[in-house]
């Protein structure tokens, strides 16, 4: 059997009664929504001032998945990998965790911390001493170390059971989805509106995500593809919604009647009345962009604040005051810096000397040239989708096998996995030909490769593969399909 204890996350904890209660009680369902899919006897018991999860299985397969998961649902502060049974003894309580940590103890510094609950024969601080006498005797190569030990040994004795800490994570910490409602995020694909939309989950608000785009098809797929991302990764106990508007036309309309320097703030101004229709049609009451004081010529404290003004809408701006390398150092935190690094800038207007000062007058000015009524017209006729169903449209114009049998002899089987994942767990089993090229870097490299020979990109659950093998057909490659192993 595996068990998790699952901490909350302290601002949980501080809530009033009946607002601790729901927040605990929306991370259950979550938890139950999410970890049910990968094993049908995972249990969530709710005891108050924590969680337990359980599950009927000792596959390291499933224990690493379940970890995964754990670390990336929203509320989670910390959570540990207990061991629980019974004992007859101090000295069988010794034994018992000397069988988890002798290994782990090599070589290292250590501690013991026993929390004792009942009436025993000893106190917590003689079962301390008994328990890291005899691991200190018993593991040569390890030191009992009271202050900064290398390895802590977590033990907890309730009456006549035993608990043993095996291992401690972190967790994202925030609320529980959707403990704070629903926002909607600006996505572009790149570092900022990645990392912002990470935010806002973790803060419990449902995040979908609106989309301008003006790149063409394979711009749109590469965003799809971050925003299937975020919330695979971090919202998945939650449906949410992608929504893409086509401000081409837009932004031509800019070029041909606005003032040169006006252009990124009239441009910016345009996207929040788009995003506010939109927000509406979904019945949500916030924004969320991407935006850092300074960061361009738009994101000065004038032009932000001439920018708010074209709605009523609230902007929810999470990396205001962030700099662009603490940006990039969370979106590697995140999973998301080898996507949005590799993501194409589509700028829609580009200025020669764009105003930081922008005044309001003048910018509703140059906005009587434009045709709001067929910005709104664009905005209403948005494509909405369910971001569940970016996996399944990007199958349905893959070609994919399930196994070698429907690849030619000569066909590659293309790794696009992450080199530490590769590492982790190689590809093996298979006659083809395997070749490794990460995902984010195809665009630049696969063009490389012999075009003669058909590819089979290959990720560990296939939406990965499937996406970049899309936008490589958009790009003109027709000679990419999907491998998917036994999954």
């Amino acid at each position: 059997m595996m068990e998790f204890l699952v901490k909350l996350h302290p601002e949980i904890s501080i809530k009033s009664k009946s607002v601790r209660k729901r927040q605990t009680m929306l991370l259950e369902q979550n938890l139950k929504t999410i970890l049910l899919r990968l094993d049908s006897s995972v249990t969530v018991k709710n005891n108050y001032d924590h969680l337990l999860v359980q599950l009927d299985s000792d596959s390291s397969k499933l224990r690493q998945q379940m970890i995964d998961h754990l670390a990336c649902i929203p509320g989670i502060v910390q959570f540990m990998e207990m061991q629980s049974g019974s004992y007859s003894s101090l000295h069988d309580i010794f034994e018992q965790v000397k069988a988890v940590f002798s290994a782990r103890l090599a070589g290292k510094s250590f501690c013991v911390r026993v929390k004792r609950t009942g009436d025993h024969e000893f106190s917590s601080l003689e079962a301390e001493r008994y328990i890291g006498g005899g691991l200190n005797q018993h593991i040569p190569s390890a030191r009992v170390q009271l202050k900064n030990p290398d390895e802590v040994v977590r033990v907890e004795i309730k009456r006549d059971q035993l608990i043993i800490v095996r291992e401690v994570f972190d967790g994202m910490g925030g609320f529980p989805l959707p403990s704070q409602s629903d926002v909607l995020s600006l996505i572009s694909g790149g570092f900022d509106s990645a990392v912002a939309s990470y935010l806002m989950i973790r803060k419990g608000l449902r995040t979908h995500y609106l989309f301008f785009n003006l790149g063409g098809a394979a711009h749109e797929t590469g965003v799809r593809q971050m925003a299937f991302y975020l919330w695979q990764k971090f919202s998945l106990s939650h449906k949410v919604k992608f929504i893409s508007v086509d401000f081409a036309p837009v932004v031509a309309e800019i070029l041909q009647n606005v003032e040169n320097g006006l252009m990124g703030v009239v441009l910016k101004r345009q996207m929040m009345r788009a995003a506010a229709i939109v927000a509406e049609r979904l019945g949500v009451q916030a924004i969320v962009t991407g935006e850092s004081v300074g960061q361009v010529a738009s994101q000065t404290i004038a032009n932000l604040s001439v920018i708010d003004k074209a709605t009523d809408m609230l902007v929810l701006r999470p990396l205001i005051y962030q700099d662009k390398q603490e940006i990039i150092d969370l979106a590697r935190k995140i999973g998301a810096e080898d996507m949005a690094k590799t993501m194409p800038e589509y700028c829609g207007v580009i200025s020669n000397k764009p105003t930081i000062n922008a005044e309001l007058s003048k910018v509703l000015q140059a906005e009587q040239q434009l045709d709001l009524a067929a910005l709104e017209k664009l905005a209403l006729q948005a494509n909405v989708l369910d971001i569940r169903t970016v996996e399944f449209q990007a199958e349905q114009q893959i070609s994919t096998v399930l196994d070698e049998r429907g690849m030619a002899e000569d066909a590659i089987i293309l790794d696009i996995r992450a080199p530490d994942e590769v590492d982790v767990k190689p590809l093996t089993g298979v006659s083809h030909q395997v070749l490794h090229l990460p995902f984010y870097k195809l665009a630049s490299q696969f063009g490389q490769l012999d075009q003669t020979r058909h590819y089979y990109l290959y990720c560990e659950r296939g939406v990965m593969s499937r996406l970049q093998a899309l936008l490589l057909k958009e790009q003109g490659h027709p000679n990419v399909g999907v491998y998917r192993g036994d999954f």
